[in-house]
């Protein structure tokens, strides 16, 4: 027997034994459509099942999300109510001589919007969740693709990872229903990741112009590893072409959007870039934090997926030929987000969701690549620590699990009662036409004007030591959303105006009472009444582990509660 046969024999017998990707042909098989990691060639998971997991997911999440920024109510809740009903609050960011916040989103959404508000009349909570319904459906759509991508690439398990983690995790599940420009960008990375594994290269760069041009224009730092190697692997005049035609089209409507909403030639997207980038912008007005922040938050909406995510750059030499290139351009933005980000001094959680999805293909490639520590290319047999690996991975991927649920019904059940109170509006229409609505200092909970309902003339604000600039509303006599109102400014400066002076013109009242020593209003039972009254997590008296995450038997009795109040004022008679 010659040398060069014994070799061939050898090699013959241990490729079917090498699950893995080391394999010349699992090689090729991963490259294939529909091959990889021992999946055959079936064309990997079909369409109905991720759809239909991340349907349901996306569906609950739409009915009980949060509201987990007032960014989100005034910014885009708001406007988007005043163009259906003419009537809403508006920030200083929609005053037509600052124009940082482009109408064609908004005009995007009032395409769902508007035949809800025809549909439910006077309704309005019914439209509220029917446009989260319609983020829900994006969001499952684009999920969809993206783990079908992968598991054409990269096999079945792989994929079936990913997609326990975008149904559970609670970063995905706060996220995808968020009526947010940062939730757009998400859809739009995942959407273009999933096209660009799916070799659909001008098609990736298309969806990428949108997610910047129609979402948030500083996430094309996210984009630029898929869209550069798609020019440079799909025919180039065509992938350019695309997403040429596609960015200037998009950039013309905006504009045009923009002019005839603020009734000037403006263009938001330079005025948005202007103020953050070339003129320094005064982010740091509305708060700073250190360059922890983006971890710790990480840690909070991925708990250990969040830290597998980060470590998916030292898996890659020992799973190269499984995840480069094409993985590692997927998941790089991940890195060049977070860098980027954490160097900026105004940090929010949103700022994170372009993201979200590739922190969960990372992470499940993490333990995928389990294995791939123990494996000797040299020998057909596993070692008992390469069997101990492959069974550890659903053990750790069900606890990141198991964690995230906990997280996310911690978060609903602590925090979910301002939704709920402003709900109960609806049964208190005897307070009579023409009522008042205050709120003080939970001005920042307020869940929009969609929750308030036509009984109430107006909701105002009361001065609870918060010294910022508040929204006000629409003003329609000044030319509504062609207004540039004087108390407007960028400074963050409170405005004498924006507080109701006389309290006693209050019917109705919202009001938190975390049960401090000083005096609530609510209090004052010669005052008010109690409407509804509900439990809200007290953030600064519970211990950060079990208002974190929901812990058995110990969630309700470690944590401090106070009540969150819906307040009437007595009448006359009644004092």
């Amino acid at each position: 027997m010659s040398l060069s046969s014994a070799r061939q024999r050898r090699a013959t017998a241990a490729s079917p034994l090498t699950d893995d990707g080391y394999a010349k042909d699992a090689k090729d098989r991963g490259r294939r459509p529909g091959g990889g990691d021992g999946d055959g060639v079936d064309g990997g998971i079909k369409w109905f099942l991720p759809f239909l997991a991340l349907g349901l997911l996306r569906h609950m999440s739409a009915s009980s999300n949060l509201i987990h920024d007032c960014d989100e109510v005034f910014n885009y809740w708001e406007p988007l109510h005043f163009l259906l009903y003419r009537s809403g609050f508006q920030t200083w960011e929609y005053s037509s001589d600052f124009a940082l916040r482009s109408y064609l989103y908004l005009f995007i959404h009032a395409l769902v919007a508007g035949p809800a508000s025809l549909i439910f009349g006077e309704h309005k909570i019914r439209v509220f969740y029917s446009m989260r319904i319609f983020l829900g459906l994006i969001s499952t759509i684009t999920e969809t693709v993206l783990v079908v991508a992968l598991s054409r690439r990269y096999g079945k398990r792989l994929a079936c990872y990913v997609l326990a983690m975008l149904c559970l995790s609670s970063g995905c599940f706060f996220a995808s229903t968020s009526f947010l420009p940062s939730s757009f960008s998400m859809y739009a990375v995942t959407l273009s990741s999933g096209l660009f594994l799916l070799e659909k290269y001008a098609a990736a760069v298309s969806v990428a112009a949108a997610g910047v041009i129609l979402g948030w224009p500083f996430s094309i730092l996210v984009f630029l590893p898929v869209t550069v190697y798609s020019l440079i692997r799909g025919p180039f005049g065509r992938v350019f072409l695309s997403g040429f035609l596609t960015s200037v089209s998009l950039l013309v409507l905006s504009f045009l959007a923009d002019y005839h909403c603020y009734g000037r030639l403006t263009f938001s997207v330079f005025n948005l870039l202007k103020y953050n980038v070339l003129g320094g912008g005064e982010s740091h007005l509305y708060g700073t934090e250190g360059p922890s922040f983006y971890f710790r938050n990480g840690f909070n909406n991925f708990n250990f997926a969040f830290i597998l995510a980060l470590l998916f750059l030292g898996v890659v030499p020992f799973a190269r030929k499984k995840y480069a290139p094409d993985l590692l351009i997927v998941v790089s933005p991940v890195y060049i987000w977070l860098a980027f980000m954490s160097l900026q001094a105004h940090k929010e959680e949103r700022f994170l969701y372009p993201i979200y999805t590739l922190i969960c293909v990372a992470a499940a490639a993490v333990i995928d690549s389990f294995p791939d520590f123990f494996h000797d290319k040299y020998s057909s047999d596993q070692s008992i620590f390469e069997k101990i690996a492959k069974g550890l991975r659903p053990l750790i991927l069900g606890f990141i699990l198991c964690a995230s649920h906990s997280r996310t019904f911690s978060m609903l059940n602590g925090y979910g009662a301002p939704l709920q109170i402003y709900q109960h509006l609806e049964y208190h229409e005897d307070s009579g036409p023409g009522s008042i609505l205050c709120v003080g200092s939970e001005w920042h909970r307020y869940p929009s004007s969609f929750f308030v309902p036509s009984y109430i003339s107006e909701v105002r604000w009361i001065d609870d030591g918060f010294r910022g600039l508040l929204p006000f509303p629409f003003n329609e006599t000044l030319g509504g959303t062609t207004a540039a109102p004087a108390y407007f400014n960028n400074k963050n400066k409170a405005s004498e105006e924006q507080y109701l002076k006389d309290i006693g013109a209050c019917t109705l009242l919202v009001e938190l009472d975390l049960r401090r020593p000083y005096p609530s209003r609510g209090n004052d039972l010669t005052t008010w009444e109690a409407l509804a009254a509900l439990p809200f997590l007290d953030r600064e008296l519970s211990p950060a582990l079990y208002r974190s995450f929901f812990v058995p038997y110990r969630w309700q009795q470690n944590n401090v509660f106070g009540l969150y109040k819906l307040l009437r004022r007595l009448r006359s008679d009644q004092h």
